[in-house]
């Protein structure tokens, strides 16, 4: 008698661990699916939107700073901000705007 009882809560118990290990592996699905695959999506659109960029499409850099592009190399763009005023920005600083967005569905 004392043998079953002991034998039932130790099988009560692998259960309760099993239960647990899936409760850990539903909330890393979760977390998958709620922060993770929205920014990696996120990520890929803004390095679609730097490859396209070309020269003389106006862009705004995370600073805030508005100008024209006048030149690519491989990790900046040369950025005109004002007539015969240029700057050299790094790549990674140019982001897509919600005007550029909204001009883009325009047309």
């Amino acid at each position: 008698m004392l043998t079953n009882s002991i034998l039932l809560e130790a099988s009560a118990a692998q259960s309760g661990g099993m239960m647990q290990i899936l409760m850990i592996v539903i909330l890393i699905a979760i977390f998958y699916f709620l922060m993770i695959r929205p920014q990696n999506k996120k990520q890929k659109e803004i390095r679609k939107f730097r490859e396209s960029l070309q020269v003389n499409d106006k862009v705004i850099t995370a600073g805030g700073i508005h100008g024209k592009i006048k030149e690519i190399a491989d990790t900046y763009f040369l950025l005109e901000i004002a007539d015969g005023v240029k700057i050299r920005i790094d790549k990674g600083s140019v982001y897509p705007s919600a005007a550029d967005a909204n001009q883009s569905q325009a047309k």
